[in-house]
């Protein structure tokens, strides 16, 4: 098993193969790689401050890779696609300098990306008949707000919108249903409260890695392998989750469903209490980027050197 490389010259061939396997997978795990966070959120910050920040920040940067790995319902695990985006310029767009030295240090080259690289102009027409063909798609993140802001300013072609409510109902056109594995692995026992990276929590599991760590196939790949062993180690309802993300209120739904109050899992494994509405989870890092907390509730970067936003 291999990661797929895709750039503009093989982006119609892969796309082609892409559209067949949905036919059989129908969870679509995702991981996204960008310029690091301009503006961080300190944990405890007001859910307004979370999603304010999450605009400012996918606003004024451009996705790097997106990563998408297909599987079904059973475990089985399909290919790995990562997609490499052309439109991220490192010698005019802004990015947080720790954030691209991490993943320079894992293999990422950027001057290839910027010269093989699929324009986003030509990808999100093809990804998006690809998808409207299709029905019943889950989308599997860890951690994963990012990742489906990202995604969504894609699709739309435009700034993210100016609430966290607005975002979810807009959302809601393109995912069907959404599952965040670290919500989930706050209910598990063992998990650590959800208080773990996907390496971290990749480890506990016994999932090996495909690839280098911080590239988006291989996140991806170990999301979906992630994912696959917590449906099978502790069976929890996915509807129960269905829709939240971490470090975001608003739940991204399609329709009204009831969500029960308790999960039966093996009790082995599981907290069986689950609230009605689960508790705000607070975001937290996304890279090894830490740029100084925001004072402000809408993080204006104040002064700008060699393409990096240096924050006051």
């Amino acid at each position: 098993m291999a990661i797929i490389s895709v750039w503009r010259d093989n982006f119609q061939q892969e796309s082609v193969q892409f559209d067949k396997s949905l036919h059989r997978f129908n969870i679509l795990s995702i991981d996204t790689e960008f310029p690091g966070f301009i503006c961080s959120t300190p944990r405890d910050a007001p859910t307004s401050v979370v999603y304010n920040n999450l605009k400012f920040n996918v606003d004024n940067t451009k996705i790097i890779q997106l990563g998408i790995t297909l599987s079904d319902d059973k475990g089985n695990i399909g290919s790995t696609w990562e997609f490499n985006f052309s439109d991220f310029d490192f010698q005019k767009d802004p990015y947080v300098e720790e954030s691209m030295r991490l993943m320079q240090r894992n293999g990422m080259d950027f001057a290839k990306i910027r010269r093989d690289g699929i324009p986003q102009c030509v990808f999100v027409p093809r990804l998006l008949e690809i998808l409207s063909k299709h029905k019943n798609l889950k989308w599997v993140t860890f951690h994963g707000l990012y990742d489906l802001a990202h995604i969504t300013k894609l699709f739309i072609n435009h700034p993210l919108p100016q609430s966290a409510r607005a975002f979810a109902v807009g959302a809601t056109k393109y995912f069907e249903s959404v599952l965040d594995v670290k919500v989930v692995a706050k209910y598990c026992d063992g998990l650590m409260g959800g208080n773990l990276g996907l390496s971290k929590l990749a480890k506990i599991l016994g999932v090996e890695r495909l690839g280098e760590a911080h590239n988006a196939g291989s996140d991806s790949f170990v999301t979906a392998a992630v994912f696959a062993k917590m449906k099978e180690k502790f069976e929890f309802e996915e509807k129960v989750f269905d829709g939240i993300l971490y470090g975001m209120d608003e739940r991204i739904m399609k329709r009204s469903i009831h969500v029960p109050r308790k999960i039966i899992p093996r009790p082995r494994y599981c907290r069986p209490l689950i609230p009605h509405q689960p508790p705000t989870f607070m975001t937290q890092g996304f890279t090894a980027s830490s740029p100084r907390p925001c004072s402000f509730n809408y993080c204006v970067p104040v002064q700008i050197q060699s393409n990096m936003f240096i924050l006051m």
